[in-house]
């Protein structure tokens, strides 16, 4: 494949080169009467892995800079949409928030939701913007790195097995077809809705690798327990200096990115939706969510969106995978 598509490479490319402007918080006016208790947060996937992580991570955050509690839910299932229903039907009072990925994008652009995340929700910041990786265990004998893996599954076509997500036209999914396509090789995708499944399918041996982000797996990789063998990213980021990209294993495409936001439905008063992004941005600006990005690799990439910017980064996203999805072919 020669075209690469740089929608999304574009925006991410202004967020690198300007960077996020905050107001601090000391500087945020807080709506009469609002909020009077805990804001619920809903998370659609399951505990433990890196939307979790980072919805926890977010809210102790936002209570420590501002003072403002929530109430964080998991509602796993559907890769993503499980918990949508639940977001949409509840008041448009600004007492319900939901963490989602750029899943939100592909589910759009693939018609599996009817709901744009750019226009139907309103995003309340992006927090995390990341890499992705492939990884296997450290004491597989049938290949110690990507070359050795890329010759095993050239040799053994359909039977490596991945751990990933289901959608097929997720972002995982989707930089793995090009991948192979680029080095003429197939995988077997296994499919885990909830992060531990996926985790415990490489450790236990019930898979041959994994798709994953690495903040995502850190505790893992710290203890040995998995590595990496290659990185979805044009230039390798220092803390992963040994491992090769996939550009420079000949992959020509331009990798897609996971990203991660809070949202507020539509509808809710404008002051609210005001005072929400500015305390979301005082969340991440608090230094316990500053050490916790960078724990999790995710001070790699200039990762905060406000609102404005969000609805960029999620318009570009819409409009990639859907010029993906047309030219790999995949039914809509």
């Amino acid at each position: 494949m020669t075209r690469r598509f740089t929608v999304l490479a574009v925006v991410l490319a202004a967020g690198l080169l300007f960077g996020p402007t905050l107001a601090g918080a000391q500087d945020i006016a807080k709506p009469d009467g609002f909020p009077e208790r805990p804001i619920t947060l809903i998370v659609p996937y399951g505990a433990g892995g890196g939307s979790d992580q980072l919805s926890r991570a977010m809210a102790g955050a936002i209570e420590s800079a501002v003072g403002i509690n929530f109430q964080v839910v998991n509602k796993p299932g559907g890769g993503g949409r499980a918990a949508i229903p639940d977001f949409m039907t509840a008041p448009a009072d600004g007492y319900t928030v939901m963490e989602h990925i750029d899943d939100a994008a592909t589910l759009y652009a693939s018609g599996k939701i009817k709901e744009n995340p750019a226009e139907d929700w309103v995003p309340l910041a992006m927090a995390q913007i990341t890499f992705s990786q492939i990884y296997i265990r450290p004491d597989d004998d049938r290949f110690v790195d990507w070359e050795s893996f890329l010759a095993y599954a050239q040799a053994n076509p359909g039977q490596v097995t991945i751990a990933n997500v289901g959608n097929v036209g997720s972002m995982e999914r989707i930089n793995m077809l090009k991948l192979e396509e680029a080095k003429g090789f197939e995988t077997k995708q296994i499919s885990f809705d909830k992060p531990a499944e996926r985790y415990a399918a490489l450790i236990g041996g019930h898979v041959d690798a994994l798709f994953e982000q690495p903040g995502d797996v850190r505790n893992f990789l710290d203890a040995a327990k998995m590595i990496p063998i290659l990185t979805f990213l044009d230039i390798r980021p220092e803390a992963f200096s040994g491992v090769p990209t996939h550009g420079e294993v000949g992959a020509d495409f331009d990798a897609l990115l996971r990203f991660r936001g809070f949202y507020a439905k539509k509808g809710v008063p404008e002051d609210r939706l005001k005072y929400l992004e500015q305390v979301f941005a005082a969340g991440f600006q608090d230094p316990s969510f500053q050490a916790f990005n960078e724990k999790k690799y995710m001070h790699l990439i200039d990762s905060y969106r406000n609102t404005a910017d969000s609805i960029g980064l999620l318009d570009g996203a819409i409009a990639t995978y859907k010029a993906v999805y047309k030219e790999l072919g995949i039914s809509q």
